[in-house]
Formats: C-alpha cells, structure tokens, sequence
C-alpha cells in the first residue's frame, strides 16, 4: 500500500517519468497526422483552404479534449486497482458483475497487442522518412535495423535507458511547443480553431467527414496507453504532465497548419512534405530527425513493455497459454517475454516491408484501438456503477462515448480494405488463442468431479502407515482446484489409492487463487489430518509469478521454524542424523479421450487447447518446478463408467 501512496504522490520526478513513459505514442502523433488527413483531402478532390484546415485542427483540439482529457485522464484514471491500470486490470475490478464483462476484456487485449505491431513500424518510419526532405536514404533498412535492435535489447531489460526516456521527451515536447509558436505568430487567426465551431462545420458539410475523422483520431491513438502505464507513473502525475503534453501538442498541430494554408498551393502530403518537418529550420532538420527517432523509440519502447504486461496478466488470469516470462531486472514491472517479443519483432518488420510508407501505414493505424477504446468504455460503465456513481451520469458516459468512437470505427471502418484489415486479422488471431484458452478451461471445469475430502481420513491415516505399501515420497504434493477444503477432486483421490498406492508421511494439497488485487501474496495453512494432511491456500495477486515451487519451500521453511511441522525423515538411518525428508510432487495431466461426449463446437475449442498446450510452457516449468522430483500422470478429461455402456449378452 504504501508503494501505491508513493506512485501516486505528485512530484518533479514523477511528472518526469511520466513524460517518458506515458506519453511516447501519442506524443509521436503529430510525425504523421496532420500528413494522413490531408492526403485523405486532396485525394477527394478537395482544395486545401482556412475551412478545411480549420476544421481539422478543430476536430483535433476537441479529440484530445473530449476522447483524451475527459474520458481517459478525468474518468479512466479513476478506476485505480490498487496502483494498477489497464483493460485486465480493469476487467479485475468489475468481472464478478457480470460473467459475460469477459468478452470486450478479451476483446480489448487481443486489439491492444495488435496496435502494439503497428506503432512501433509507423513511428520509427515517419521518423526516418524526416531524412528524405533533404538526402536520398535507404528508409527500410534503416527502419528494420533500429526495430531489431529495440526488440535485441529487451532480454537485457529497459531500467538504465528508462531513466534517460523522461528527459528526452521533456525535450521532445518542449521543441514541439516552440516549433509551433515560431509558426502560429505569423498567422494568430489559425487560433480561432479552439471553436468548435469549425469541427462541426467540417463534420456537417464535408463529403468526405468520415474518412477524415479515421485521420484526425491518430492524434489520440495513444490514449489508452496513459490508464495502461497507471502502475508506473500513478494519477496525479500522469494528470499534471498531461497538461504540458497536451498545450505543446495542440500548438504543434496549430504551426503546422499555419505552414498548411502557407503552401496550400503547392503541398502534396508524403514523405519529402511532411509538414511536421517543414516548420523545422533547415539548419536543425537532421538533429530533429534524431530527436524524432529517440521519440519514436521510447514510443516503440512503451507499447512492447505494454504487450509484454499484458500478457503476463492474461496468462495469470488464464486467459492465455503457460508461457516463459523472464524478470531482467528487480525494478517493479520489468519484465520480458520472450515468444511476444520475437512475434511483435516479425510483425513490426512485416508491416514496414509491406506498406514502404508510413502513410500507407495510416491506414492500416487506428482501427484496432478505436475497438479497444469501445471495450474500455463499457468496462469504464460498470466500474462506475460498482462505485455508485449516480446511473444518469454513468448513462451520460456510455452514450457520449459509445457515439463518439462508434463514429471513429465506422470512419476507421473505411480503411479496412487499404490495410486496416491487417490488425484485424492479427486481433482476430489472437482473440481465439485467448478466448479458445478461456472456453477450454471452462469446458475442463464442468467435468471436474469433486468428492468429500473428509471420508478419505482414515484410509489416508491407515495407509500411510501401511509398511505392506512401498513408500512413495515422505512428503507428497498436490495441487489442487478445489476452492473449498471440505472438498478434493476425485481424480487425486484415485491418483492416491488405487492407481498406485502411494504411501507417504505426509499429504500436502496446494491451491492458488488469482486474487482480483495486483500484488497480493497471502497464504493459509490448514491442518486437516494432524500430521497427515496439510492443505496451503495461496492467495497470489495477478500481477504476481506462480513460484509454486519456491513459494511451498518457504512456507514449509516458516512451518518447521514455528514447529508446526517435522519433516525429518522416518526412514532410521536418516532419521538419526536428522536429514529432511524427500519431497515429491504429483501433477495431472488431462487429455481428451476418444469417448468424450462433447458438442462440435466444444469438440473444436477443445483439440485448439490442446495444440496450444503443446506449444506453451509444461505444467511443471510454469508453476517453477524442477523435474526431477514431478511425477506427471496423464488422465482422461471425462472417466467413461461401464454404466455408460449397454451390453447384450447372448446365450451359448
């Protein structure tokens, strides 16, 4: 808690990080804007005039304003889970007001990660592509060596080259801030697009509205980002630096509109005329090409961590499959996942020998996030309902928004065919991968057959003292999915007794609970047979590794220092000298017999979880168990009684 307190304290520093972290990717968005827009105008035959460019500014004064201010750094920023935000760590704090809260959770991370491949290609290239206004370069090697470094990197974790991304973007936007002024003081009537006026004018009258608005909601694509990185920066801070951010991009956008009307004439919107680097003096193009790929890159930086956390989450929730995740560092939050990283690595590298052009990127840019900014809204509605909020205001919420980015994904809805269909279909890809995770373990769990613990005492009693019995283990675990300890899955109960005997000292049963909090580490023991059985209940927050492993060591560590427990080995001549006994863990493996009666459709999620539980971590190296002392016994998903069986028997 006291962590918490202290992310959330308003300090320089913490203003400073959150410039760094926060805010790269929308902080990048004026590289390729403004750019997208206008290509979108003059390819519909439109002229460049004060209207136009007005309008568009407006609409994105009051983007920002409504999309970004409002909805994410006034109310969004309020859905704080202990310290924790982002789509996962919101769906923790509402999923037990609706089961069905899960499916735009799902929705919503699967569009996340797929925006997490587009970024870093479109920021890195608008960047590069800054260098074509005055030299001939080779843009895609050039952009592909970077993205390959930055992915490289990674496994070494991010926490030295962290500390210099705050000072940077402090630079960053500063230029940007004063970039814009030199331009708005030579023509202060480009101002009059803080009316709203002129939005609206522009949405009403203009044919080409729509596909407009799929441009002008690229300066807000990185909204989502500021509720992701809540656990980093804390509120107070990301609130306080967004207004900086805020003021030097709306006065960025404003110089480069002023350039706009300036050259109307003669601006064709591409590479060699971006007006983001027209309104930079010759002298400092290439020092703000640099500066504009360390942007980029703490841009590309922010959305990989982004990925690699919420992944980490999504599998703790099992929403995801079993999957290596290693901690370079001890800074909290560090983390790095190896099979995400390479995937965002191929995809990223996939983009930019596709498109070539960042503003053929445009259009593949937008339409994943707008889906997964819906998502957030009606998780947002229930989460303010759970808080009481009055239900005329939570209406007033759901409705803006629900119109307000309805309207930026049927606009974003035109780019499908020019490339949007690319993150769909990386989003989609992804969405059965988690949902099939999801639906399998819910199909597991209606076939888990659950016994009274209570009338296996004695036979557990007795057969651990049985001497007729080789002896298995001197201490045998268990983990367990029984939520309750009255109750015990009739599976281990037979892995116990009837499979092979196995007698032991002592039974140990182990379950853990994914709390809805972050960084919960709690634990209780019970003795159910005194000295016999033990149960432990692990109450681990989602954010948190499942060490089984080391997690069982430390509290058997803790039981024998309190003398709880003994483990000495009863073996004598181990006995005598004190020596602790063995350990060994059980651990049942289910597979899906042939005679399992299943609908198609579940038939079908059930043979994908299984490839997929192929291709992800095994049960022992997931819960961090060494395999030298895990016994793995595989089980059919569903026993097949002879009940189930009618035979006719014939007479001889």
């Amino acid at each position: 808690m006291s962590n918490h307190k202290n992310v959330n304290a308003l300090t320089a520093g913490g203003v400073l990080i959150s410039l760094g972290i926060v805010f790269g990717d929308i902080g990048t968005s004026p590289l390729y804007t403004l750019n997208a827009i206008f290509t979108t105008i003059l390819g519909g035959k439109q002229d460049i005039n004060p209207i136009n460019v007005l309008g568009v500014l407006s609409c994105i004064i009051w983007t920002l304003t409504l999309q970004t201010t409002v909805k994410y750094v006034i109310i969004t920023l309020r859905a704080d889970n202990k310290g924790e935000g982002g789509i996962f760590s919101l769906f923790s704090l509402v999923r037990k007001k609706a089961k069905w809260l899960v499916v735009p959770a799902v929705v919503g991370g699967c569009a996340l990660l797929a925006d997490g491949v587009i970024t870093p290609s479109i920021t890195v290239t608008s960047a590069i592509e800054g260098l074509t206004n005055k030299f001939e370069v080779p843009v895609i090697p050039i952009v592909i060596s970077i993205l390959t470094i930055l992915f490289i990197i990674q496994q070494f974790g991010t926490n030295l080259v962290g500390k210099l991304f705050g000072p940077v973007m402090f630079v960053w936007f500063a230029v940007l801030g004063i970039l814009g002024v030199s331009f708005i003081v030579k023509d202060l009537s480009i101002l009059k697009a803080f009316n709203p006026y002129y939005a609206i004018h522009l949405l009403v009258t203009n044919k080409l509205a729509f596909l407009i608005l799929g441009g002008v909601f690229l300066c807000t694509t990185g909204a989502e980002a500021l509720y992701s990185d809540l656990g980093h920066c804390g509120r107070n801070n990301i609130r306080i630096s967004w207004i900086f951010v805020k003021l030097t991009l709306i006065l960025n956008y404003l110089g480069q509109g002023v350039w706009i009307l300036q050259n109307s004439g003669n601006y064709i919107p591409g590479a060699k005329m971006n007006p983001f680097f027209q309104i930079v003096p010759g002298q400092f193009q290439i020092p703000m090409v640099i500066l504009a790929t360390m942007a980029a890159v703490i841009a590309s930086q922010a959305l990989i961590s982004g990925s690699f956390t919420l992944i980490a989450e999504a599998v703790r929730l099992n929403l995801w499959p079993k999957i290596k995740i290693i901690y370079p560092s001890v800074s909290k939050g560090q983390l790095y996942v190896p099979s995400i990283n390479w995937m965002l690595w191929i995809g990223c590298c996939s983009i930019v020998l596709w498109f070539q052009k960042a503003e053929r990127m445009d259009a593949a840019y937008g339409l994943s996030i707008t889906i997964a900014m819906l998502m957030t809204t009606i998780l947002v509605s229930f989460y303010l309902r759970s808080r009481r909020f009055p239900k005329y205001l939570i209406a007033l919420f759901f409705f803006t928004y629900l119109i307000i980015e309805g309207t930026f994904l049927i606009s974003n809805l035109t780019k499908f065919l020019h490339g949007g269909w690319v993150t769909v279909l990386i989003g989609s890809l992804l969405f059965t991968v988690m949902w099939s995770w999801f639906v399998a373990r819910k199909i597991k769990n209606r076939f888990v057959k659950y016994v009274e613990i209570e009338d296996y005492y004695q036979i557990l009693t007795e057969l651990s003292s049985d001497e007729s019995v080789p002896k298995y283990s001197s201490q045998l675990v268990y983990l367990t999915s029984a939520n309750f300890k009255t109750e015990i899955e009739s599976k281990i109960i037979y892995s116990i007794i009837q499979k092979e005997p196995k007698r032991a000292d002592v039974y140990w049963l182990v379950h853990v609970d994914v709390m809805d909090e972050p960084y919960t580490m709690d634990y209780k023991v019970e003795f159910l047979i005194p000295g016999k059985l033990i149960r432990i209940d692990f109450r681990l927050g989602f954010r948190i590794e499942q060490r089984v492993n080391l997690l069982y060591r430390k509290v058997v560590e803790e039981l024998v220092k309190n003398g709880e427990i003994d483990i000495t080995s009863q073996y004598t001549s181990l006995n005598k000298h004190k020596i602790a006994g063995d350990f060994r863990f059980v651990l049942l493996e289910k597979h899906l017999s042939k005679f399992t009666k299943l609908s198609f459709y579940e038939r079908q999620i059930m043979d994908y979880y299984f490839i997929l539980k192929k291709l992800s971590l095994s049960e022992e190296r997931s819960f961090g168990l060494d395999s030298s002392y895990v016994d793995v016994e595989k089980v059919p998903l569903i026993f097949v009684t002879p009940d189930d069986i009618e035979l006719n028997r014939l007479p001889v």
